[in-house]
């Protein structure tokens, strides 16, 4: 129970402010379909922990601490990029159109790889080292994603409806600009 525990509350925290958080808001602005969304991340994250407890201990010893800094700023700054350049969705606002995967299908997809490298995902590689409680940890760091990340869905889903996508966009971008920026060059 203590491996369970402990992994819901340090990746609840962990996952406060974090770029996952702020998928989830233009997801929500972008789609306006909550549950879809959050059975997506449910069953990315899942997965993502899941493969994180057990094969994350081997790519950290594979891959040393500067390359992983290098990587992980070079994607926060990609995604800043991407953020800017509009789609069909955000130029017609059509708010209600589904993407080619649908919007269950998109989020784990989404979530799935914007959780690779990231600081849940390597607690929940250090948790399940620690614990050696792959299931009790996995359920937890899950509940820990789900309790940061729903409710900014549903929150998020009622906002976008008064605040326009491009703003959003905009301001996610910027955020994610600044994330690659402490990533590359803050001291270590």
């Amino acid at each position: 129970m203590e491996a369970f525990l402990v992994s819901t509350g340090i990746v609840a925290l962990a996952e406060m402010g974090d770029k996952t958080q702020l998928l989830s808001l233009v997801l929500a602005a972008r789609f306006r379909k909550p549950w879809p969304i959050v059975l997506g991340i449910f069953v990315a994250t899942v997965v993502n922990h899941g493969l994180a407890g057990a094969v994350g201990a081997w790519v950290t010893t594979v891959l040393g601490p500067q390359w992983l800094r290098w990587i992980l700023g070079a994607s926060f700054i990609a995604m800043a990029v991407w953020m800017l350049i509009p789609d069909k969705l955000d130029d017609d606002d059509t708010g209600g159109a589904s993407p080619r995967l649908g919007i269950f299908g998109t989020t784990v997809v989404a979530f799935f790889l914007a959780e690779m490298g990231d600081k849940t995902q390597i607690a929940t590689v250090m948790l399940a080292a620690q614990y050696q409680a792959w299931a009790a940890v996995v359920a937890g760091t899950t509940l820990g994603m789900m309790l940061a990340n729903a409710p900014v869905v549903w929150l998020g889903d009622r906002l976008t409806r008064r605040v326009p996508i491009r703003v959003v966009h905009l301001v996610s971008a910027l955020i994610f600009a600044v994330l690659g920026g402490l990533a590359l060059f803050a001291p270590a």
